[in-house]
């Protein structure tokens, strides 16, 4: 019984695994940015399919202020942020997925850290869902011509050095 129970188990885990390595594969390369209705930190509505940086490359990095890694990334990305603009013209969007009960904190937190990014906010979820987002940080990358072309997931020092690489590569086409 313990062997058939054994088994089961490996061949379910093989299973989650094969589907999590083949959606980590697909996680939204090579699409154009889903449209949902947003709204920024300021309450000003916002169309997601409309992201428009006048043919220079967009990050858009899902966070929330209950997320170390996603605060660690942004503040370290918000070191380099300004140096990255002069040389690319990229645009950062940081896409809040606090709920209702967390998303009060949202504001305080940015202006306390003193980011330069646009912030928008998802409460209930709807652009993390159409943008295939599991967890987060989660980071995106979309080329002038709105696809996106590179997507990142979690957050390790180091990780917004090989970003500004894949920014640098689209400026360079």
């Amino acid at each position: 019984m313990k062997k058939i129970f054994l088994t089961s188990m490996l061949i379910g885990l093989s299973f989650i695994s094969t589907y999590a390595q083949e959606a980590e594969a697909d996680n939204g390369k090579g699409k154009k940015v889903p449209s949902v209705q947003l709204v920024d930190v300021n309450g000003q509505r916002i169309n997601t399919a409309e992201i428009n940086n006048d043919g220079k490359p967009v990050i858009i990095n899902f966070w929330a202020t209950w997320c170390s890694p996603c605060k660690r990334e942004l503040n370290a990305i918000n070191e380099e942020y300004i140096d990255w603009q002069e040389e690319t013209g990229v645009r950062l969007i940081a896409v809040s997925v606090d709920d209702e009960r967390t998303k009060n904190r949202v504001k305080p937190y940015v202006d306390a850290s003193g980011w330069e990014y646009e912030i928008w906010m998802d409460p209930n979820g709807d652009f993390k869902r159409a943008m295939g987002v599991n967890n987060v940080p989660h980071t995106f990358l979309v080329d002038g011509n709105g696809n996106i072309v590179y997507t990142h997931n979690n957050y390790s020092p180091g990780d917004e050095h090989e970003l500004y690489e894949h920014v640098k590569s689209l400026v360079k086409e």
